[in-house]
């Protein structure tokens, strides 16, 4: 079922918290309309959820996470900004707790790429779709940075590992639209795009690298990389120190290409 390969450590939501509908569904904004009703699948601290409920004043979303770890720190950002029209409570992608053509649209973010069976899940949010509605999925596909740095290589090589291990599909962004097929979506129906992230300025690297050298610290995968990853503690303290390395450089730059679509049932 679920192959998460970190957990819901301080140093993973922090990351997490930093995306918005802005900078990680922009290509789902246009399509909005006020009043719609919207499942968030893999909520986490519930950033880019709350961005969405504010695009739909008169409608509301659910953000929906495996587990309840993220899930009080979500309600307490809703509150604390006033958000109403949010609901966040637990389920699985793969057996969604909804009746069939509930939800206008069904958004995904980087979730896919950490489940067992993708297809599956794409099946159960257009099941839980409304006809007309929209299946909207974001993944990521690759990564490119500068200087080299072995320490991110080494980085990417283990986490590749440890997604694979695990019985997840890393970084598929190329290939989700061939998923939608699959999960029944027409080939007309289905609009792909591209996004991306970048991180150069100084307190982006430190957003970024130095947030994945705290996860690479003290999160699950700590545990999951000095198993099923295969390297040692030493090669660890490696990776590590080659974020830090790459935080400190001030012509450090750090891409994320995303694969992105919209599927109408």
């Amino acid at each position: 079922m679920t192959t998460y390969t970190t957990n819901h450590a301080p140093s993973v939501l922090a990351t997490h918290s930093w995306r918005t509908a802005q900078n990680s569904a922009a290509y789902l904004i246009p399509h909005l309309t006020p009043s719609m009703k919207i499942l968030d699948i893999g909520c986490g601290p519930g950033s880019i959820t709350i961005d969405l409920a504010l695009h739909i004043p008169q409608g509301h979303i659910t953000g929906l996470e495996y587990v309840e770890d993220p899930l009080p720190g979500a309600r307490e950002l809703a509150a604390s900004l006033g958000v109403k029209n949010i609901t966040f409570a637990t389920g699985d992608i793969q057996a969604l707790p909804f009746e069939d053509n509930t939800f206008d649209v069904v958004h995904v973010h980087q979730v896919l790429q950490h489940i067992a069976d993708p297809v599956l899940g794409l099946r159960e949010m257009r099941r839980v779709v409304k006809p007309g509605g929209i299946v909207a999925a974001r993944e990521s596909d690759s990564f490119s940075w500068f200087p080299q740095n072995t320490g991110i290589e080494n980085w990417l090589k283990v986490t590749s590992r440890v997604a694979k291990a695990k019985g997840g599909n890393p970084h598929p962004g190329r290939m989700i639209h061939v998923w939608a097929r699959e999960a029944g979506f027409d080939v007309e129906k289905v609009k792909r795009s591209s996004g991306a992230w970048c991180f150069s300025e100084p307190e982006e690297r430190e957003y970024w690298g130095g947030g994945m050298a705290r996860r690479m610290e003290e999160s699950g995968f700590v545990d999951l990389a000095l198993g099923e990853g295969g390297i040692t503690k030493e090669e660890l303290e490696g990776i590590v120190h080659g974020w830090r390395e790459w935080v400190a450089e001030e012509n450090g730059w750090f891409g994320v290409l995303h694969g992105e679509v919209l599927c109408w049932k």
